[in-house]
């Protein structure tokens, strides 16, 4: 869902090609963002479908597998603009992918800046894949930003899984998405947290339904705002305006991702294209419990 927009809004005419990648759909929210903030820039899509979900595969097995999936759809696609629309993978490998790209990078990271300034109450909750949880670079931006607040974490797949299934149009009961969050509301002081960090960029899918399944009136932060005016900032000033964009590119062969198609459709990316990697950097590494 697109951040609301100010009355006064003036959409910026910078020209470009954008490259959003993410592990699934989840960046798509990301997109959404980016087109409404500069409709005239040429966005495109890349999701990892070989190796979904990033949230459950080990830390070795993402650093090694992010920055050869960047270049390889990058030297397909010939971006101007590259965005991590996934926060495990930029709190990871940020700096990995910038190392192996000659263009500008940017990541996504947890929206706990802006989730600290919000709360009233002291206790925000951060929504995110396990991944994201256990990363060093989340506890620093809490220490930085929310280090005199009580910050309540939860990683889940679950509720990927329910995003994802909720994009392509499954009917999912509310009961599943009150299930989803619940970790964070049963914890000692979860009766207090009145801001959740949407610390995943396929939870913006199902804001509605996170809002409509707390147990108490919640603020829900996601960083796809910032993402977007961020990527404005960093567009070359010579760029070519190459087409309004559209086109999908997978890990995986389009024609095994029917569901993934349908919903890349829904959201503007009629195109689907392979981009080849090597077979051994498509084995999945599960996280050590």
């Amino acid at each position: 869902m697109v951040e609301m927009l100010p009355g006064n809004f003036v959409p910026s005419p910078a020209r470009g090609r954008v490259l959003v990648f993410d592990s699934g759909v989840g960046g798509l929210t990301v997109a959404e963002e980016i087109r409404a903030l500069g409709p005239v820039l040429g966005v495109h899509y890349a999701a990892d479908s070989g190796f979904f979900p990033y949230g459950d595969k080990s830390d070795e097995a993402l650093r090694e597998r992010l920055p050869k999936v960047a270049k390889a759809l990058c030297d397909r696609v010939r971006p101007d603009v590259f965005v991590i629309a996934c926060n495990t993978a930029s709190t990871l490998a940020l700096q990995d992918v910038r190392a192996a790209l000659d263009i500008p990078v940017v990541g996504t990271v947890p929206a706990i800046k802006p989730a600290a300034q919000l709360t009233r109450t002291g206790t925000i909750g951060l929504l995110a894949t396990p991944g994201t949880i256990r990363r060093a670079y989340t506890s620093e931006l809490i220490e930085k930003f929310a280090g005199h607040l009580r910050v309540i974490m939860h990683g889940s797949i679950e509720l990927v899984r329910l995003a994802e299934a909720h994009a392509r149009g499954e009917d999912i009961h509310i009961d599943r998405f009150a299930e989803a969050q619940a970790p964070l509301f049963d914890v000692p002081g979860g009766e207090k947290i009145d801001t959740i960090v949407l610390a995943c960029t396929h939870f913006p899918l199902v804001r509605g339904q996170l809002i409509a399944s707390a147990p108490q009136p919640v603020s829900y932060v996601d960083s796809g705002a910032a993402i977007a005016r961020q990527t404005i900032r960093v567009l070359p000033v010579e760029t070519e305006a190459r087409g309004i964009g559209g086109h999908a590119y997978l890990t995986s062969h389009p024609e095994d991702e029917a569901d993934l198609a349908l919903v890349l459709r829904r959201y503007g990316f009629p195109e689907l294209q392979s981009v080849a990697l090597d077979p051994m950097d498509t084995t999945s590494a599960p996280t050590d419990p």
